[in-house]
């Protein structure tokens, strides 16, 4: 793949990407052509071919570049939290604002398991690998309950795609505040553990 250095190639790489995001996300991959994706982009073919040597290529990129954006944006937004359970509210906003802008990624992470299950499988470690190592730095510090790290990484990750699917992909209503809030509240218990009477024995169910 070219990455282009002029502002000009920039944007139209950038359009042939959210073409492709688009029409991955309308119609199966295997149903797909280079064709589909440039009349989207309003490109001939051959300047697709400029950038991205296969329509494989333009796929894989796409999983890439989406995955990492949402890292990103999630990273930034839990930038100056006071701690691992107000950071996981701020992610979590930023993650579902990101879906918003994105629907489509559900359905074409979801196909990149029969087109490029390598693929498939990478989109979600990466972003495992980065979770697991802020959980394990929170646990370091007190602020959440010693658990495996990798473990509620892929928890956490499990929440946050099936809420975003339910509230966000199926809805055309923004997320209803009760719901994030349960979301939130539910995370909030589950990463800080037991109360302490809990643990003592004092403050369990009779």
């Amino acid at each position: 793949m070219v990455v282009p250095v002029t502002a000009r190639g920039q944007e139209t790489r950038a359009r042939l990407l959210a073409a492709a995001e688009k029409v991955f996300g309308a119609q199966s991959y295997f149903q797909v052509s280079i064709a589909d994706i440039t009349r989207e982009a309003g490109t001939g073919n051959g300047t697709f071919y400029l950038y991205f040597p296969s329509k494989e290529s333009v796929f894989r990129e796409l999983v890439q570049q989406r995955g990492h954006e949402l890292r990103m944006i999630t990273r930034m937004a839990t930038q100056g939290a006071p701690d691992r359970p107000h950071a996981e509210r701020a992610g979590f906003a930023a993650c579902f604002d990101f879906i918003r802008e994105h629907t489509a990624l559900y359905r074409i992470v979801r196909q990149a398991e029969f087109v490029d299950p390598a693929l498939f499988q990478e989109y979600y470690t990466v972003f495992a690998e980065g979770y697991t190592t802020a959980l394990t730095t929170a646990m370091a510090r007190g602020e959440i309950a010693r658990l495996a790290p990798e473990v509620l990484a892929y928890c956490l990750m499990g929440i946050g795609d099936f809420i975003g699917m339910r509230w966000v992909m199926w809805s055309a209503d923004p997320l209803p505040p009760a719901v994030f809030d349960d979301v939130m509240h539910f995370i909030q218990h589950g990463l800080t553990g037991p109360s302490a009477s809990h643990q003592e024995g004092g403050g369990g169910r009779k």
